[in-house]
């Protein structure tokens, strides 16, 4: 345009237009794509330096850190002397990548436990609106600022935690992370062998974290210490080790054959390896057990108190903080109870009335007439995978239908005794296609124990359950800190609903001409609802309200368990592992309820698919997350 050239009036109205137009775009950066960059920015950070610190949970989140520019050495995080007088313990069970079966106490690795990171990120949120958030980043915020409120209250009881439990603590952990530690590349062959080689300091971590709670009034019992001395001198066998036969001998050597077959290793590389791995067992990872089995022969004797948590001093407010956090229900105990009480006495009317109905099943005792069609897991698995359809959705995956790969696997025998009926192996957030379940044979199941426990592990549950949410998330961009937060009630709950729902499936099985078995299936699901439902309100009784042995054995004695041995075994249990049935329990109440809700909302318009949709869709939540998400739905 000539200089001193005039604009016209539909020149100046574009250039207002186009001044108005650039303000705004300025405005909307700053005032609300800020707090989106902010936002992500945060979270991003958290994921980093929480994996950074621990190559075993970064290998079990990532199976190509390098993609996600983690890049360092590997690292085995071991708790320092006197870090948990500030706040809650940072031992964390590194083993929660595991789902079901194996349970840690769910103080999964995720955010820091310092009271001073916890307080600092809060105020960080606190300055970002959620308001200017997407409806994804605004759910995660939410879920977020929760979880780090309720971990910060948790500070306030640095020595409750107990990352040695007999039945789930690391002891028993370790070994069973390092024999699945997947090999992709020699990196990482070379990751896990300096993870072997900083167990010992590791292990001294947990050890002097034990000597604190001692010094605290707050070590496990006798009965409990006798239990790790065994266990740690069970697993690390010394003929095992020195023969070369351990199963951590094995699964190393098994890793490294794939590797060798896909041409990534040489076999020079291959015996190397085989060497030095032999080498830090029984050089390094060996000593650090017994040195674990001498440190709690020393502080045996210690413990305070062998009942329930509310006989120690805070041990009722750590409950309450511990049952909130592991079961992510916000509910009251007082609540909780009637809840619980109210299933309880459903379920008894509901099977009374069945054996009214039927007085043949009392004949049956347990012993069908006929054989279960299906005998492997291979087959009981894709019988499951076909019955699920119609109520479940297909996985979330772009053209062709996505059917993840899965191996089942037994459980070594020098683990059978530490370890549950079964498990899933969680994979990485990065590859979803090889899925590991494992199979415990020591106490072989009957062939409906089999099926519906791998209906909790396999589809619709834990393999189902995770991929699906997954591949959702991973599709909607949704914030990295979704991946690190855990919610016991949500994934175990899901896994216990959809259990239920396998009795159904196996009555399917069966067929229309066995109606007296497919009535036992129905029996068994109520019996088992009946029994979880006892021990999660003894949990309460003996952790919040005191109940003692005897008390204990009184109520189990009224509901037929009149064995002595086997309500004391009951009752220690439930003492070492506080919060356990309830996160089962509670959970699948929680999705009964959360279902209830659904359907009234819905109408006509509910369908069991569209709300199983809309829990996978939801994520990994809190119980009050998910009532506020479905009631914006």
């Amino acid at each position: 345009m000539p200089f001193g050239k005039k604009f016209t009036r539909k020149q100046k109205i574009l250039c207002l237009a186009a001044l108005v137009l650039s303000g705004f775009l300025i405005l909307y950066y700053y005032f609300f794509l800020s707090d989106t960059r902010r936002f992500r920015s945060l979270t991003e950070e958290m994921f980093y330096s929480e994996l950074s610190e621990n190559t075993l949970s970064l290998h079990y989140t990532l199976a190509y850190p390098e993609e996600w520019g983690f890049t360092g050495d590997a690292v085995l995080t071991s708790y320092e002397p006197g870090s948990a007088g500030g706040g809650e313990s940072n031992v964390r069970p590194e083993k929660d990548r595991r789902t079901a079966g194996k349970d840690t106490g769910e103080l999964k690795a995720g955010v820091s436990s310092d009271y001073a990171d916890i307080s600092e990120t809060l105020e960080r949120l606190s300055g970002i609106s959620r308001n200017r958030l997407s409806d994804e980043d605004a759910y995660a915020y939410d879920l977020l600022t929760r979880y780090l409120t309720l971990r910060l209250a948790g500070t306030a009881y640095p020595y409750y935690s107990e990352p040695m439990a007999p039945a789930s603590g690391m002891q028993s952990g370790l070994p069973t992370l390092l024999a699945d530690y997947t090999f992709r590349c020699e990196k990482d062959v070379e990751d896990y062998l300096k993870l072997l080689d900083q167990t010992d300091t590791y292990f001294q971590g947990m050890i002097q974290y034990e000597k604190e709670k001692s010094q605290n009034g707050l070590f496990m019992s006798d009965t409990s210490a006798n239990k790790i001395i065994k266990q740690c001198t069970e697993i690390m066998d010394r003929d095992a080790l020195s023969s070369g036969t351990h199963f951590l001998h094995d699964t190393f050597k098994e890793r490294l054959d794939l590797l060798e077959k896909d041409g990534l290793i040489t076999d020079l590389q291959k015996e190397h390896w085989i060497s030095e791995n032999d080498r830090l067992l029984t050089t390094v990872m060996a000593p650090a057990y017994e040195e674990v089995a001498d440190a709690f022969t020393i502080l045996s004797g210690t413990g305070t108190n062998s009942m329930g948590l509310s006989y120690f001093p805070d041990g009722s407010a750590y409950y309450e903080y511990l049952l909130a956090s592991t079961t992510g229900s916000s509910r009251s105990i007082p609540e909780i109870k009637a809840m619980l009480w109210n299933d309880f006495q459903q379920n008894i009317v509901a099977l009374v009335n069945l054996y009214n109905s039927a007085p043949g099943l009392s004949a049956l005792g347990g012993n069908s007439r006929i054989a279960f069609p299906l005998s492997t897991p291979e087959e009981m698995l894709e019988d499951l995978q076909n019955r699920i359809r119609d109520n479940f959705p297909d996985f979330p995956a772009a053209g062709e239908r996505f059917v993840p790969g899965y191996t089942v696997k037994s459980v070594s025998p020098s683990m059978e005794d530490y370890t549950s009926p079964a498990y899933y192996l969680t994979p990485p957030v990065d590859d979803m296609r090889s899925n590991i379940i494992y199979i415990n044979h020591k106490n072989s199941p009957d062939a409906l124990t089999l099926y519906t426990t791998l209906a909790h592990e396999g589809y619709p549950g834990h393999l189902y359950q995770t991929v699906y949410s997954q591949m959702y998330m991973n599709r909607k961009d949704a914030s990295p800190i979704r991946y690190l937060l855990h919610y016991g009630g949500y994934v175990e709950g899901w896994a216990l609903y959809v259990e239920n729902l396998s009795y159904g499936y196996a009555q399917q099985v069966v067929g229309e001409d066995h109606p007296l078995e497919a009535l036992w299936f129905e029996a068994c699901r109520l019996d088992r609802n009946l029994q979880l439902c006892l021990y999660s309100l003894l949990d309460i009784a003996i952790h919040h309200e005191g109940a003692t042995p005897g008390q204990v054995r009184a109520i189990l004695a009224k509901m037929g368990i009149t064995n002595t041995q086997t309500a004391s075994a009951v009752y220690q249990y439930i003492v070492e592992e506080p919060v356990n049935y309830l996160k089962y329990y509670l959970g699948y109440l929680e999705f009964l309820n959360l279902r209830d809700t659904a359907r009234k909302m819905w109408g006509e318009d509910f369908t069991l698919q569209r709300f199983h949709q809309f829990v996978l869709e939801t994520g990994p939540s809190d119980f009050q997350g998910l009532q506020e998400k479905l009631a914006a739905s």
